[in-house]
């Protein structure tokens, strides 16, 4: 049995996170989560379990989440960004974070994170 894939959503609008939360379980993704607050996504990366990935929103109601992001590359979790802001915006050490603008696709973003095609996503 494969073990479904449990990725870490940090978002602070509930109602993208439970729209990207359900479209996440329709594709075979467990959405951990959500948070919307820095502490408690750094709370979820500490005792949430395993983490296959994480998609974060940078700026959690004027907190931004590197500190989430340096958490999950300490534990070798990758993650992607997803935001309103401009590339330009990012500071430099994350700029090499794939990030996507909202609205989001989050098929689009779990192939981004898994390296999956569309068909294989859709088959879960």
């Amino acid at each position: 049995m494969v073990a479904v894939r449990r990725v870490l959503l940090v978002e602070d609008e509930y109602l993208l996170a439970t729209a990207i939360a359900d479209e996440f379980a329709q594709l075979g993704v467990e959405a951990v989560g959500p948070a919307g607050s820095v502490k408690q996504a750094l709370e979820l990366v500490e005792y949430g379990g395993r983490l296959d990935a994480a998609v974060l929103d940078i700026n959690l109601r004027g907190d931004v989440v590197y500190p989430v992001a340096d958490a999950l590359r300490a534990r070798g979790v990758p993650f992607v960004f997803v935001t309103g802001y401009e590339q330009q915006a990012v500071p430099e050490g994350y700029r090499n974070v794939v990030s996507f603008r909202k609205p989001i696709d989050p098929t689009r973003v779990l192939r981004g994170l898994f390296g999956q095609s569309d068909k294989e996503l859709e088959d879960k």
